[in-house]
Formats: structure tokens, sequence, C-alpha cells
């Protein structure tokens, strides 16, 4: 069945009437409607509106915020009024209500300055087409269970409107109930608006308004929800907010900052005990004038702890490969102390929940330890953090200050965690061996709690006042002298003993790391200064003695000056430094070589000593005098080798007849035991074997072989023991172009440590007692 829909009016041609521009609104033709209107020029229309015939040409803004809108801003189709009611309000502001006559097209809009014309054309406001009237009344019920379910979430609905638009049975009659009364979208309406055909009309209406229902239903669900979810917490922070817009509105807006720590705060994840701590003071906040004192004190403390990586972790795939690889680009040797951080890190890996694990690096200075640190925080993929503890008297420095005190700061571990910026650093506490007690207490004693893995999960700094969790971050830490670390503290860490740098190392060190570092931050190119072997060597021999590379650095760094002085002045385009050279650029060299017996001698003996910047060759020297029995030590030695000094004389009288020495030589015979270079002190049982030696060759009158060097401790039998410091000892000795080198049987399996340049070029000997030391020695 379909029936044709008669126009209300013929088509009229073009006039020119008055017009307003609507913001967000929409007429139809019979709808009666009001508005406000403020703009100058809306006022002048409607008042010249008035003056004329009382007609109005109503169109709306494709935007809301235009506040002069030309033609391109204003829709195409728009309705005819008439204007009903006029109220003028204060402020310019006039209150309108009109009532639409028919729908006209826009086509030409005339700015007059003060006011809005717009020529338009008038355009039926439904099609005569045809339509199927199953289609229509299938469309017009689909359009009333709609609108019932809309009116549902209205109460104030009146049921009048609900009953006329459910028995309505004209489908125009129905499409103005429904539109006339519900609060859509102004660009949906201005499409229902625009279209005629009464069909295409009923289907926009339906799919809007469902539109709209869904919403409806959401937003009342969330309602819902957020009703039933509302605890004791959330609802204190909705009630603020609701203060703070009050007092926004009052224009008391010192809150603010109060209210953005208490939103802070409560994002943070915190326990209950620290949340509640945090938040009485944001409360204090509030009820403080911002300029007072105490504000100034609970904004700095708030700040601080808000600053904490609360919860924050980082997460990175370890590979024991990748940090074997960082390891080894990062530091040459080293591979006892590589190997024992690589285990730690396959624990970390199999197992990163692991507590307890605190490495001490021990050794020297400028051997890398602090790099050490860094590079196995670049192998875990962890934040680094340093926490310098040389000098620090003050338990404050490690636990913080009260906040109440003027100047007040929280510790250096809380604060390396906001430098980290994560709550799983790894931390190092560089020369935790300096820290210092005075009246101010203990910093060790504090530290205790920082490197217990069984407290520091609830560590608590006096400035912050709430428990921190440190026991996800790793901690290291560097020592030079073990012995100075008190024991509780010592208890806690496993020490890692790194060793001086041997002469080899350092030119490995100098030739792979040093010099392209210097040459990269002198601003040079590899082919612009080039270093021969035998001027490295020899500036380490000569120029420098240390454990680690520090001064070989400086050097390093003095030739790449003094080069770049040479290229930049157009001396020279590149320069290569030889052995020969290294007087000229660094001048009189600093250093002798070690001294030791050049030719085989009586009474004299290359021994090998360790020092804090590595092994030396010490010969020891013995001179047998007429005199009444007495012993003579010089040398700036101390107590272990005076003791030794004693055993070795006892010894040669026991074994006087063996050598052909005289029996009463302790009786008849002054002797005098000398150490060269007696300004450098020396201590350690490890001379005992070479003052015996020198001992028997200087009473029995056979030399010595200059060729050899030795090392061991004595007993009083003749039995040799074992000594320390073997790899730096036999070193000193290769260094020294020595051939021979005896050393206890017990120190065997130490020379898998010992360098393969070194065993190549030197032939060991094992000695268990003194006999095979003297046999090797003494020329017969």
């Amino acid at each position: 069945m379909e029936q044709t829909i008669k126009s209300d009016k013929s088509t009229e041609s073009g006039n020119v009437m008055y017009a307003v521009a609507m913001r967000g609104l929409v007429a139809f033709p019979k709808m009666v409607m009001h508005f406000d209107v403020a703009r100058d020029k809306s006022v002048a229309s409607i008042e010249k509106a008035l003056k004329n015939d009382g007609k109005l040409f109503l169109v709306t803004q494709h935007e809301t915020y235009v506040d002069t809108p030309k033609a391109s801003d204003l829709y195409k189709v728009g309705v005819v009024a008439e204007i009903k009611q006029v109220l003028k309000l204060p402020d310019n502001i006039m209150k309108v209500l009109v009532e639409g006559v028919y729908k006209a097209n826009l086509v030409r809009l005339i700015d007059d300055g003060d006011a809005l014309r717009a020529e338009v054309k008038r355009t039926p406001t439904y099609s005569r087409a045809k339509y199927d009237m199953v289609e229509a009344e299938a469309l017009m019920r689909s359009v009333k269970d709609v609108f019932e379910r809309y009116s549902s979430y209205f109460p104030r609905m009146p049921k009048e409107l609900l009953v006329s638009v459910m028995t309505q049975d004209d489908p125009i009659k129905l499409f103005e109930a429904v539109t006339f009364n519900c609060n859509l979208n102004y660009r949906d309406k201005q499409t229902l608006l625009e279209e005629s055909n009464i069909i295409n009309k009923l289907s926009v209406l339906f799919a809007c308004l469902t539109s709209e229902v869904e919403i409806l239903g959401l937003e009342n669900l969330i309602n819902e929800q957020t009703k039933n979810s509302i605890d004791k917490g959330q609802k204190e922070y909705y009630l603020r907010e609701q203060l703070r817009v009050i007092q926004e509105q009052l224009g008391e807006d010192e809150g603010d900052e109060a209210f953005n720590y208490i939103s802070d705060i409560m994002a943070l994840k915190l326990d209950d005990k620290s949340q509640d701590k945090l938040l009485k003071e944001a409360d204090k906040l509030t009820k403080l004038p911002p300029s007072s004192q105490e504000a100034f004190v609970i904004k700095n403390y708030l700040d601080t702890v808000l600053d904490l990586p609360w919860g924050k972790y980082t997460k990175a795939k370890m590979s024991i490969e990748k940090a074997e690889n960082i390891l080894n680009k990062d530091h040459y040797g080293l591979k006892k102390v590589k190997e024992r951080i690589l285990e730690f890190l396959a624990v970390h890996m199999l197992n990163p929940e692991i507590k307890g694990q605190i490495i001490c690096l021990a050794g020297p200075p400028g051997i890398g330890k602090t790099s050490i640190a860094k590079s196995i925080a670049k192998a875990m993929g962890r934040k680094y953090a340093r926490v310098s503890l040389g000098g620090v008297r003050d338990e404050a420095d490690i636990r913080g200050h009260r906040k109440t005190y003027v100047g007040a700061m929280p510790g250096r571990v809380i604060t390396a965690l906001q430098q980290a910026g994560s709550a799983n650093p790894l931390i190092l506490f560089d020369e935790i061996d300096k820290l210092c007690s005075d009246i101010k207490g203990d910093p060790s004693s504090a530290m205790l709690e920082v490197l217990d893995s069984e407290q520091n999960n609830a560590f608590r700094d006096h400035f912050i006042e709430i428990p921190f969790d440190l026991s996800k971050a790793v901690f290291i830490t560097t020592a030079n002298d073990v012995s100075a670390i008190p024991g509780p503290l010592l208890d806690r860490m496993e020490v890692i003993e790194l060793p001086s740098y041997t002469a080899e190392e350092k030119f490995h060190i100098a030739k792979e790391h040093l010099i392209p570092k210097q040459l990269k931050e002198h601003g040079l190119k590899a082919s612009q200064l080039k270093i021969d072997d035998k001027a490295i060597h020899k500036i380490i021999q000569l120029y420098t003695k240390e454990a680690g590379v520090r001064t070989l650095e400086r050097y390093i760094a003095s030739l790449c000056r003094k080069t770049a002085k040479k290229i930049a002045s157009g001396e020279a385009k590149r320069v290569t430094i030889k052995e020969k050279d290294v007087h000229t650029y660094l001048g009189v060299e600093k250093y002798s070589p070690d001294l030791s017996s050049k030719q085989d001698q009586v009474g004299v003996v290359n021994g090998l000593a360790w020092t804090s910047v590595g092994g030396v060759l010490m010969p020891i020297e013995v001179m047998v005098l007429d005199g009444s029995g007495k012993i003579e030590v010089t040398g700036s030695l101390g107590d272990v080798m005076k003791e030794s000094a004693k055993i070795a004389v006892s010894y040669v009288r026991s074994v006087a007849d063996k050598y052909g020495i005289d029996p009463n030589f302790h009786k008849e015979k002054d002797i005098h035991i000398h150490a060269p270079e007696g300004a450098v002190p020396k201590d350690g049982p490890s001379a005992g074997v070479t003052m015996t030696t020198a001992l028997v060759s200087a009473l029995s009158g056979k030399a010595v072989r200059a060729d050899i060097a030795m090392t061991g401790e004595i007993t009083l039998h003749g039995k040799v023991l074992a000594i320390g410091g073997l790899r730096e000892k036999t070193m000193a000795a290769y260094k020294s172009e020595i051939k021979t080198v005896i050393i206890p049987f017990a120190n065997k399996p130490d020379l898998e440590e010992v360098d393969d340049v070194v065993k190549d070029a030197i032939e060991f000997v094992y000695a268990e007692d003194l006999s095979t030391v003297l046999d090797t020695a003494l020329i017969k």
C-alpha cells in the first residue's frame, strides 16, 4: 500500500529577511521554541524583524565557537520562524519565543554591519514521494519502542506526552512529537531537518534515538557502579574535589596545591599506614597559610617522598654472553674477578628475587673498582647510582635528618634512589673503608641495616619517615683496605680481591683503552699520534710506580697535549713517539729500575717482595765482620723481617758443617744484614729464604748466582712455606730479566695465575726445604 504526501505549500521565489545564526540549536517548522540572544548582530536582527513583518530566518552554525559567522560557517538549510514574544534582560541579553513556519534554503547571506540578512528560498518540509505504509508502520513501531526506553531515563517527562506518542498513527505527527521533545545532538537534528522523505526522517530519528539510549544506559551503569564502589578513601577524595571546586568558586584557591598532593599520594602504590601518614601531612597544608615556614617544610617533605620511585622497577633481559662481552670490552685482565662477577650475574638471572649477595671489590687505588661496578650495572640492565662514603662521619648522612630541622634532607641512600629513578638499581658504596666515627654517631652502624637483606625491606630514612623497600636493589661496595672495615659490616659482604696490575697488563690497558680514550678526548686521530710499544714500556717502568693506571693515563694525556700543540701550530702533521723520544716529551725519569745483583757475588741475593704497587726485586746483602756475635739489621725492616733474620742465623748454625762454616761464628763474628732503599718500609715473612741464602753465602764464601731470584718463608728446621703475591713477584723477576726463580713447593698451584709470558721466559724451581734453595743458588 502506498500513500502520497501533499506538500504544505508550493515553493516560493527567493525573498530577503533578517537572519539569526543559531549556536547548538535547530528549529523545525511548527515547532515552538525559545532561546537567548546576546550577540549584537543577532539582537539587531530581531529588533528590525519585529518592525517589519515579525518573520526571521533561523539557521544553525557548523561550529558553536564561531562568534562572527560567515556564509561558509552556516548550514544551507534553515527555518523561517515567526516571532511570538521578546523579553529583554539585563546586559543586552534578549529572550525570544518563536514558532517555525516553513523550511527554507539559504541562497545568500548579507552582512549589513549591525545586522544579518539572508536571501532565502522556500523548500517543502516533506517531499511528495510515495512511501510504503507497511515500512512506515514498522518504522513507527520501532521509533515508539526506542522513545519509550528513552523516556524511562527521564522520570519527569509528562505522561501525557508519552501517551500521545505511543497512540500516534500518523508518521509525520509521530516524527514531530518525538523530534520536538528529545534532547538530540544539534548535528543530528540538522540532518533530520534537511531530510524531506518521511521514511528517511523516521529511519534517521530511530538511529539517533537508539544511539542516545545506548549512551544513557552506559552512563547510568557507570554511575551505578561508581556509586557502589566508592569506599572510604574514594569518598574522601570525592568530597575534597567538591570542596576544591567550591573554594575555586569563592576565590579561595590556596588549597589547590594540597589537593594536588592528595591526588598524587592516592596514585602511589603504598601500604595503608604510609598512605595515612602522607595524607595527614597533606591535610595540614590545607589548614596552613601558604607562606608559612611550616607549610614550606611540609611541601619539601611531600615533594621528596613523591619523587621517590615507589614501585618503579627496571626489567632487562640478562645474558651471560652479553655480560662477558661488556666486562671484556671495559676491562683488560682480572680473569678471576670477572669469573666471580659472571657467577654473581648468573645467579641473578636464574633467581631474580635472590637477596643478600653484597660484593665488596677490594684493592689498591686506580685499578678500576668503580668502573667495574658500572659495567655490572650495564650488564644487568639496571640503573646505576654511586654513593661516595669517603670521609662521611655523620650517621645522618646515611639515614637523613629529621624533617623538622632547618635544611633537613634525606640520606645518601634515598638520594641515590631518587637519582636512579628506579626501586631496583645497582648502588655502589664507594670507599666504604673510609667511613669515620665521631660524636655525631657511627655511620658504619647505619650501613648495617642498608646492607642486611633481612632488614632493608623496610628501610626507614629519618627524613622520609615511612619504610622503603631496598631488598630489590643490588649493592656493591669498594675498599682499599679491608682491615679498616668494621667487623659486623665486613661480615655482610663477600670480598673480591682485585690485584694490582702487572707491567704486562698495564701495557695492554694502555694500548687498548687509555691511548684510544685520550686520543678521542684531545681531538686526535689514530693516524696523527703513534706511541711505540717500547716507549709505552719505558713510561710504565721509569715514570710510574702504582698499582693502577691513573698516573700512566696522565702521562699519555701529556703526550697527547704536546702532539696537539705541534699539529695545531703546523709544526707537524703526525707524531710518532719512540723509546728515545720519551725523555724529550716527559722529562727526567721519575724512578730507576729495581736494584738487582748483576754478577755472581758472595753475600748478595736477589729476593722478591710484594708492595701495594706491585712486585719488586729486593736484593738482600750480608756482611760478616770480626766481633762478638752481634746481629745488625738495617734497611727500615719491620718486626717480622727481623724475626726472619734470627731464624736464618739459627738455621745456619744447624747446617754449618755441611757448608764448611765455622761453628763458632755466632760468637766470634758480627753479622750485618741490609735491604737497600732504607727509606722504603719493608716487612713480611717471605724474605726468610733470601736472608738464609745470603747468610750461608757470606759465611761459606760461596758466591750466589746473579740470574736467580727467590721468595719463601722458612721454619726453624729449614722448611720452606708458601707466600702470597706470587703473580706480582714473578712479573718483577721477568722485568729484571731473571732466568730462574725459586718458589715454595706449596705455591706450585698458584702458577696458573702467573702470566703466560712470564712462564715462558722463567724456569721455576720448587723448594720444600732450604737445602734445595742453597743447592740451586750457590755456586760450588
